[in-house]
């Protein structure tokens, strides 16, 4: 690609097993503040704090693992991805009356604009993808 490029900010932060997913929660609304998402998109951002939950919590309670997070703002969608050592790729399940929780990625697929799980070779990483205040919806074929 000649003469084009992606400009983006990206904040990282690794959150061990033993770690509160509260902490996660509040090192992602403090980046989505700095975005000025807090006052221009609350919506978005109670939809990106929920998702910040529900992977940090995957990831601790299914893969028993750490969790590195990682948030990227590109002008366009603010990416949120989350990697564990676990091989095992999620797939979002219903409501059900006959188990308790498994409904992460449900809510994750409800509230992002788009999600996707990569096998890495030490585990996986799971991104959800939320467009920006003001960010113009995708053309769908």
């Amino acid at each position: 690609m000649t003469g084009s490029s992606v400009r983006a900010v990206g904040w990282a932060r690794s959150l061990p097993l033993d770690s509160e997913v509260k902490a996660a929660r509040d090192w992602a609304r403090e980046h989505l503040d700095s975005l000025g998402w807090t006052t221009t998109a609350p919506e978005a951002v109670d939809a990106v704090l929920l998702t910040v939950s529900e992977l940090v919590t995957n990831a601790h309670r299914h893969a028993h693992s750490n969790a590195q997070l990682i948030m990227t703002w590109d002008q366009r969608c603010l990416h949120i991805s989350v990697h564990d050592t676990s091989a095992t790729l999620p797939a979002p399940r219903g409501p059900s009356t006959e188990r308790i929780g498994g409904r992460g990625m449900f809510l994750v697929d409800a509230l992002a604009d788009a999600w996707e799980a990569h096998p890495c070779p030490h585990g996986k990483t799971i991104t959800a993808c939320f467009r920006g205040p003001g960010a113009a919806e995708p053309v769908r074929h």
